[in-house]
């Protein structure tokens, strides 16, 4: 059975200090790796013999507005269904240079889900096919999903807590 603590070990053996920040919430491996490694580590994950990590489940943006240097972060989810095996990789970069190599040509489910990310987050897959909006109307010249806009809009007056016995 595989165990966090034997990925974790390998893939600090192997990526050294380009893997950092380690947790296992719920008992899922999660671990931050540097920009120019996580498609190595993918890589190394899938074809690893014994790991076999070979299904990318989720690929996903956050954006951190008050983190300075880490406000976009792009989250990996992966699977491994020969040893029922999960690990998150999580890639945090600046606001400035929001790019992240793509992983579409090692996984073909990459594809849409970058375009997702791209579409809602502005995060920029360098090596895409074909990065270009699939949700939202190409028109929009905004991302949604970034913490840029008030939750709620100031002018209106129908939510005064006095209506609400506040």
């Amino acid at each position: 059975m595989l165990t966090n603590q034997e990925v974790a070990e390998e893939l600090v053996k192997k990526f050294e200090n380009n893997v950092f920040d380690f947790e296992e919430p719920y008992g899922l491996l999660t671990l931050s790796i540097d920009r120019e490694q996580v498609i190595p580590a993918l890589e190394y994950l899938k074809n690893h013999d014994k790991f076999q990590i070979n299904f990318l489940t989720d690929i996903a943006g956050v954006h951190y507005p008050d983190s300075p240097g880490r406000e976009f972060c792009v989250v990996y989810h992966a699977h491994s269904f020969v040893n029922n095996f999960r690990i998150r990789l999580k890639v945090f970069v600046p606001e400035n240079d929001i790019h992240v190599p793509t992983a579409s040509f090692l996984y073909e489910s990459a594809n849409w889900m970058e375009r997702e990310t791209y579409d809602f987050f502005g995060i920029i897959f360098d090596g895409h096919p074909k990065l270009q909006r699939i949700l939202n109307m190409d028109e929009m010249d905004y991302f949604p999903l970034r913490k840029e806009y008030p939750l709620e809009d100031g002018t209106r007056n129908d939510k005064i807590d006095a209506l609400f016995g506040r």
